[in-house]
């Protein structure tokens, strides 16, 4: 084809394109007008840019506003959290007692709320609900800052979670937009009686606070939180106990992750954070290897008619430690009796039939992000360990073995209670990662990690 017929067919072609873009432009203005739906155009992009966009809104909103060490804290301004009842950072706390008396007129009305939102009593007892937020959750609760990986919930463990005895549909609050009714934030609490050095009270337990990724810079959380605060005084209660990744005033006690790898060649190919750096792959399986089968003896599933034993057990443990759940007969049964991929329980029984020792753990999954192949990874997270006659040290390999044998890729653990006996000895390795407890309008002295003995899974 010579010159002139390219130059002849391109004119061609422009023609036709200007002639197709001036129809389009007139059809267009035809349309209504109107601002379209962010989280339609969103939602609409492919999921890799949608990826990109989640983490630099999680870099920008979160990561530099909310300090995770105290250095950081101390120069920190806490706008919301300095017109609340609890301690200052740096104050030292030598009594016990609440930091405010309960107020003697609470508010009736719902705490503001942006325009376009409205507030939404969530009944978890409704599958439609609960998928409801498992979604929210699943896609907005909690990512790693390199955006590799998320948290991914069940309903199975949903309901395990937020659903004990004596659970209360009005203290699960959540956020909806008007036009869609789309569920866009979360916060939940359970009744609890909690044990504080000598000071036995019944309090909630705040869990599950989860605000959509896009109306992070609503400061939709401080509205949350005093909501949440506004049903739980409604029931009497004006203490609370609850934890977080990131510094808030003030620390009762600060808890370090410890974690073991059980699939050393995944987590090394998924590039899971915590892993030893100077060890390649073939030490690691070596080192990290396991017995095929465990040793103790008597050692099985806990069955229902083990909770009495198991109740005596833990609360013969528990006391030992100056913060930690009082737990009934029913809430033992909740919390640890087996769930296929939410809880696993054993104990071990003596000659004469008594149990001696108990040990539990609880399922935790996470979406690998952007992998050639390997798309999940399981872990493992240590509830409650009590060993009265079995090294635990001893107990906690097995452990370790079950979990393995249950397809899990890693175990972790926090230093609290006892745990310190055994994480050195059986290869667990200490994470950058802090978990901090904290108590709402309640004094008491700082405490170390192996003084608490209060764990609810988050």
């Amino acid at each position: 084809m010579t010159d002139s017929n390219l130059f002849d067919k391109k004119l061609t072609e422009d023609k036709s394109l200007k002639g197709s873009k001036k129809k389009q432009k007139k059809e267009d203005a035809w349309k209504s007008e109107g601002p379209r739906d962010p989280f339609a155009m969103l939602d609409a992009l492919p999921e890799m840019k949608q990826q990109e966009i989640q983490r630099a809104l999680h870099l920008f909103s979160i990561g530099p506003s909310l300090p995770k060490t105290l250095q950081q804290a101390k120069t920190h301004t806490y706008h919301f959290w300095d017109t609340q009842p609890v301690r200052r950072l740096g104050d030292g706390v030598g009594t016990h007692g609440p930091i405010v008396e309960g107020e003697a007129s609470l508010r009736k009305e719902p705490s503001s709320l942006p325009s376009g939102f409205s507030w939404d009593t969530l009944d978890l007892s409704s599958p439609t609900v609960l998928r409801e937020l498992c979604t929210l959750l699943n896609e907005n609760y909690m990512e790693e800052d390199d955006n590799t990986m998320r948290r991914e919930f069940s309903l199975e463990y949903l309901q395990w979670a937020l659903q004990p005895p004596n659970w209360l549909a009005q203290w699960n609050c959540g956020v909806r937009v008007h036009t869609n009714n789309k569920l866009v934030g979360f916060i939940a609490a359970l009744p609890a009686d909690v044990r504080m050095y000598e000071t036995e009270k019944r309090m909630s337990q705040v869990k599950f606070l989860c605000v959509h990724k896009k109306l992070r810079l609503k400061r939709m959380t401080p509205v949350l939180i005093r909501e949440l605060t506004r049903r739980i005084n409604q029931h009497g209660l004006y203490q609370a106990v609850y934890t977080a990744g990131i510094v808030l005033p003030t620390p009762l006690s600060s808890c370090r992750y410890w974690l073991r790898p059980l699939n050393p060649r995944k987590l090394t190919e998924v590039s899971y954070p915590g892993l030893r750096q100077n060890m390649n792959l073939h030490r690691a399986l070596k080192f990290y290897r396991l017995p095929e089968v465990t040793k103790t003896p008597g050692l099985r599933p806990l069955a229902k008619e083990d909770v009495v034993g198991v109740h005596s057990l833990l609360q013969a443990n528990l006391c030992k430690f100056h913060l930690s759940s009082m737990l009934s007969l029913q809430e033992v049964e909740h919390w640890l009796l087996p769930r296929e991929s939410v809880i696993d329980t054993y104990v071990v029984e003596g000659d004469a039939g008594t149990l001696t020792d108990v040990v539990s753990f609880y399922s935790v999954s996470s979406r690998v992000l952007n992998h050639p192949v390997h798309t999940g990874l399981r872990a493992a997270h240590l509830l409650y360990v009590a060993a009265t006659t079995t090294d635990p040290v001893d107990l906690m390999e097995d452990t370790l073995v079950l979990a393995k044998s249950k397809g899990f890729d890693v175990f972790s653990a926090l230093d609290v209670m006892d745990n310190k006996s055994f994480l050195e000895n059986l290869k667990f390795s200490i994470m950058d990662k802090s978990l901090h407890f904290y108590l709402y309008n309640w004094m008491c002295p700082n405490m170390s990690p192996d003084k608490v003995g209060l764990i609810f899974p988050n």
